[in-house]
């Protein structure tokens, strides 16, 4: 694989699983409120098609999670600012900003 592949696969799958697991969260959370079991079910399949999405990448599994924490992070509070119209308070942005870092310093760090 290319390095460029090697760099654009994980982040499309850590995308893809950060949108599934958000959404799926989501999905589970309106079925629950509207007492909606089907849309719960919907949202349970959309959490196993997070879990197969980000075990896709063929890292060990401790750096792997580690850094896919961080794209999920970032797609939680995007999720609730944008898409529950939540007001996101400075300590969250910064939590975020340390969440971020982590995941870098996970991924970046010596193996």
């Amino acid at each position: 694989m290319s390095r460029a592949g090697s760099i654009i696969l994980p982040c499309l799958a850590f995308v893809a699983a950060a949108l599934l697991e958000v959404g799926g969260d989501a999905v589970i959370r309106h079925g629950l409120r509207g007492r909606a079991w089907a849309t719960v079910g919907a949202g349970a399949l959309m959490l196993a098609a997070y879990g197969v999405a980000v075990n896709l990448i063929p890292w060990d599994f401790s750096r792997l999670l580690g850094t896919y924490v961080a794209v999920f992070a970032i797609a939680g509070v995007l999720a609730g600012r944008f898409w529950f119209g939540e007001a996101v308070p400075p300590s969250t942005w910064l939590g975020l900003a340390l969440v971020v870092l982590g995941g870098l310093v996970i991924q970046l760090g010596g193996r």
